[in-house]
């Protein structure tokens, strides 16, 4: 049997001495502790080496695709066909199937060689003579190298590390910027507080102030390479009836020093947004076209990398950058996110907030096809990006238009679906509130009669009586005022002192309780009737 070994080196052939050993899978690593033996085992047939390490990475790659090299093919010819009989223990079982179909020859790949292959790489100084340790070393680095440089593909114009590197710089200068400059509005604005108010531009505030220095100067000063002419005289005019104080010329050569630094920061600024650029349209020209050269460069610094962005779905880039709201909308199981990066595109910037999540979802399922197009593709060119845009910019005029057609005449089948909500409400006078008077009603009087008389202890409640009741109550006032005239004069007098102190004591009412009082009265005069007849007696 024979073995084929890849090095960095080279290849090498060797020939198993006792393939007995080899059934011993388990204990094959006794037999390879020390060199001797491992020369009992193996002995080295043939060796090929490299000539430099563009052929070993030429043969290296050939060998991790499961292709048959130039090299190989030329060794397997020169050594292997002359023993066609024996078989080729390789390591690789897809490169042994190329071999048998190429070649004619018999290759075998089993756990044992697995086994043989890694003994043999340990003794691998001591099998493979006339190679020096140190020469060995030297060629498994600089194959190391060239083959990771090959896997990545190295390219100097499709590095979006710069990209990530770039954008990340431009937000911080953005940041530095805003900082320097809200300093030195609020340092200087001590000294004139009246030229922030003039001056809204950040920029041209600092070259003023640069320019100016003290606010004694500005008269003779000429700022018309920096202001129009009608706010260069508003600031001299300022100058004049300036209300701030007075500062050394100490302070005012640090806060030019400061707009000095405020100044080269923003040249800089615009120096690295016009690298930025072009590093977009160079690595991701439709993306670029897309979304613009900020958003597509903070997509990518987002996600690491262009090709890790590339593996995002639509949805995801959709959302990417909003995660915290996404994941804070999921535990408190409300609404999620419609957009995240990509609502600073120019495309959702200037749609109504109505359809800004349509135009979203739109935006980012065109740009994960941009995205994937400019990582995977060869082409450098951005047409489908602009056939992409023209797509969206022909949809968001429909979608802008469609209210548009609702409200005149000629869509009257989808002006029916939206109706007029608004309606305005007549308010009629009410002349209720005129009167302070109150208008009861017979049947509320009674009532109220009625609890008035529930509250006087002296006054019972009566109920309607029938007309038999009525008409027994009448025989007894006729046999109560027969028999009042018998009476003695002075009964009469009693009889009248007590009508007097009732009449006194009873206040005048409606009809129904002048009722109960002759009621109240009669039953008196029947218990003052029993009294008399009992002192005649």
């Amino acid at each position: 049997m024979l073995v084929l070994f890849e090095t960095a080196a080279g290849y090498a052939i060797f020939k198993v001495l006792n393939e007995s050993k080899l059934q011993q899978v388990d204990c094959l690593y006794k037999e390879f502790e020390t060199p001797e033996k491992a020369n009992k085992i193996v002995k080295l047939k043939h060796f090929e080496k490299f000539q430099d390490t563009t052929e070993a990475l030429a043969a290296a790659t050939a060998l991790v695709e499961g292709k048959l090299g130039k090299s190989l093919k030329k060794v397997l010819k020169k050594v292997v066909a002359k023993e066609a009989h024996e078989q080729l223990a390789i390591s690789d079982a897809k490169l042994g199937g190329v071999i048998k179909e190429k070649l004619d020859l018999s290759c075998v790949h089993s756990p044992a060689v697995a086994e043989l292959m890694r003994c043999i790489r340990g003794q691998m100084e001591s099998l493979i003579t006339g190679l020096p340790p140190r020469e060995m070393s030297a060629m498994s680095l600089g194959l190391a190298h060239s083959l990771s440089r090959y896997k990545l593909k190295f390219s100097p114009d499709k590095v979006d590390t710069m990209i990530v590197q770039a954008i990340s710089l431009l937000d911080d200068l953005d940041k530095e910027l805003n900082n320097y400059i809200m300093r030195c509005r609020e340092w200087y604005g001590w000294h004139f507080p009246e030229l922030g108010k003039v001056i809204t531009d950040n920029l041209a505030y600092c070259k003023s102030v640069r320019k100016i220095g003290d606010r004694t100067n500005v008269a003779g000063s000429d700022l018309s390479d920096i202001l129009p002419e009608e706010i260069e005289a508003e600031v001299k005019l300022a100058a004049e009836i300036s209300m701030g104080t007075e500062v050394s010329e100490e302070d005012i050569g640090n806060i030019r020093h400061l707009c000095d630094q405020v100044v080269e920061i923003s040249e800089y600024r615009a120096q690295l947004y016009d690298y930025l650029k072009n590093r977009m349209m160079a690595i991701a020209p439709n993306l670029t076209v897309m979304v613009g050269e900020l958003v597509g460069a903070r997509l990518i610094s987002h996600a690491g990398s262009l090709l890790n962005l590339a593996k995002h779905p639509a949805s995801t880039v959709q959302i990417l950058g909003a995660e915290k709201a996404l994941f804070r909308a999921l535990k408190t199981r409300k609404d999620t996110p419609k957009y995240g990066l990509i609502y600073h595109a120019s495309l959702v910037g200037q749609t109504t907030a109505k359809n800004k999540g349509k135009i979203s979802r739109m935006l980012a399922a065109k740009a994960a096809l941009a995205i994937r197009y400019d990582a995977l593709g060869e082409d450098t060119n951005a047409e489908m990006g602009a056939e992409n845009r023209a797509k969206l910019e022909a949809r968001l005029r429909q979608l802008e238009d469609k209210g548009i057609r609702r409200i005149s005449g000629t869509g009257k089948a989808m002006a029916k679906a939206d109706k007029y909500q608004h309606k305005s409400e007549v308010r009629i006078y009410d002349p209720s509130g005129d009167s302070t008077i109150p208008s009861t009603s017979k049947k509320r009087k009674f009532e109220e009669v009625e609890e008035e008389d529930a509250t006087e202890p002296t006054t019972p409640a009566v109920k309607p009586k029938k007309a038999k009741q009525e008409s027994a109550i009448e025989e007894e006032e006729q046999a109560e005022t027969s028999a009042a005239a018998e009476e003695t004069p002075k009964k009469k007098k009693k009889k009248k002192k007590d009508k007097k102190a009732e009449e006194e004591m009873e206040e005048p009412k409606e009809e129904e309780v002048v009722a109960v009082t002759e009621t109240t009265e009669k039953k008196k005069k029947k218990k003052k009737k029993v009294k008399e007849e009992q002192e005649e007696d």
